[in-house]
């Protein structure tokens, strides 16, 4: 295939084809071409109402993009002057989350659960389950306190019982074994290791 014989312009169908192809491929529709028989006009518009159509849609495409465009710019603005100002996204949650919480407590739902509560807590129900829960609260801490006295007692009656005093003795006797006099505070004792001026530990 010579290149003289190839199609030069680069919008067509047809561009790199030889020309003896070209006849076979002139009846392949090409997409969004006017005037295109293989995309008539919706039924009660003519071809050019059509027209005008799609270019109003071409316009109005447009304007959507150069709105998102400077949407985009706003937003970028926006952000800047809330970076000099300090206000982080963190800042701005805080301050989402007191708005809503003070949006919920305004709300009508929560004023209705509020004067529910307090209905409840102001009803002879509650009083009673509440009084209830006292006398027990009370009674439990008496039975507590009787037992821990119960316990003392039972301990210092242990103490002073004669097994316990042998008991006692007996340890005594262990300790004095194995500390040795050092225990009574005698400084002359062979397993004291404190060190003295004639043996300086370093």
């Amino acid at each position: 295939m010579d290149p003289a014989s190839q199609d030069i312009n680069l919008n067509s169908p047809n561009k790199g084809l030889g020309a003896d192809r070209s006849d076979s491929l002139s009846d392949v529709p090409v997409e969004g071409a006017v005037g295109n028989s293989a995309n008539p006009p919706p039924p009660g518009l003519t071809e050019e109402e059509a027209e005008e159509l799609r270019t109003e849609l071409t316009k109005v495409e447009e304007e959507i993009n150069t709105l998102r465009q400077v949407l985009c710019a706003k937003e970028r603005h926006a952000a800047e002057l809330k970076r000099k100002l300090g206000l982080s996204p963190l800042n701005e949650l805080r301050q989402n989350l007191t708005k809503s919480w003070q949006d919920v407590q305004t709300s009508n739902a929560y004023r209705s659960a509020s004067a529910t509560l307090d209905d409840i807590t102001h009803s002879e129900a509650y009083k009673k389950t509440q009084e209830t829960l006292s006398q027990a609260g009370q009674k439990t801490t008496a039975a507590l306190s009787t037992m821990s006295t119960a316990i003392s007692r039972k301990l210092g009656d242990m103490r002073n019982s004669p097994t316990f005093k042998s008991f006692e003795d007996r340890m005594g006797n262990l300790k004095y074994k194995v500390v040795g006099q050092r225990g009574n505070g005698d400084p002359g004792s062979p397993t004291d290791t404190t060190p003295t001026q004639d043996n300086p530990s370093f």
